[in-house]
């Protein structure tokens, strides 16, 4: 047993915040790991905003799954790349303030460097970079005030290990771990934690026309993963086991960035 300066029913012992004050918010839930990661996080009792930018069809999807299994949830819409459309998503709303925060929603526009035109990087860069700080941003003073916040940042191996033809992704997806290894510093003693997830190739929409490529055969597990194998690290991230650790990147690549 670990030692502890404070017995199980010591008043002086930090309080665990409940999920029932808040709710959380996944980017880009409305297909893919964002999906997962909402189904996953319902499951342990969070109040869902499933937020999606065009699919408000498969957006509405998830919130029907998660109400299925006795969840709540509703469908926000709004585009990452909007900083007004982030301010409102983060709201705090009748589901309460934003206690979980995935930013998950992505953008690929691949090219090798040489072909990439200038709206081809921007673009990526607002969408997974940007969006991340400006919804973290509108998030911590929640979570702040609460003494207790989860911030999950889905980067990817690119951002870790090269891949040809993406150094827009590659470059928006490394600065969302040095964005939240920097974070998680700012806001540690106030018991928020910031941490990323690092998934390789996963069978999403994001990555038709690599399954089955190059890339695939260099994986240690021969298989390409699966959305819910990431969203289990994310919810694990997202729980109250889990508030000793901040500002790490946990990797789900099936051995190909080790």
């Amino acid at each position: 047993m670990p030692n502890s300066a404070f017995a199980v029913d010591d008043p002086m012992r930090p309080k665990v915040r409940t999920r029932r004050e808040g709710c959380a918010l996944v980017t880009g839930s409305s297909r893919g790991i964002g999906a997962a990661a909402a189904l996953a996080l319902a499951r342990e009792g969070w109040p869902l905003r499933v937020n999606y930018r065009a699919d408000e069809d498969g957006a509405r999807a998830v919130v029907a799954r998660i109400e299925s299994e006795g969840g709540s949830a509703r469908a926000v819409q709004g585009d990452v790349a909007d900083p007004a459309a982030v301010a409102s998503l983060l709201e705090p709303g009748e589901d309460g303030p934003v206690l979980v925060l995935v930013n998950n929603a992505g953008l690929r526009l691949d090219g090798l460097s040489p072909q990439l035109a200038d709206d081809e990087w921007q673009r990526v860069i607002d969408v997974n970079l940007s969006a991340t700080f400006r919804a973290t941003r509108e998030a911590l003073p929640q979570m702040l005030r609460a003494r207790f916040g989860r911030v999950v940042n889905v980067a990817s191996v690119v951002g870790m290990r090269a891949n040809a033809g993406q150094a827009n992704y590659a470059a928006s997806k490394a600065g969302v771990i040095g964005f939240t290894k920097t974070v998680a510093v700012e806001v540690a003693r106030r018991g928020v934690t910031v941490n990323a997830v690092a998934p390789g190739l996963i069978e999403t929409a994001l990555t038709e026309g690599i399954v089955g490529g190059e890339m695939e055969k260099a994986i240690p597990a021969r298989r390409v993963g699966t959305p819910d194998e990431v969203a289990a690290c994310i919810r694990f991230l997202a729980s109250e086991e889990a508030a000793y650790v901040t500002g790490t990147t946990l990797t789900v690549d099936g051995g190909l960035s080790a």
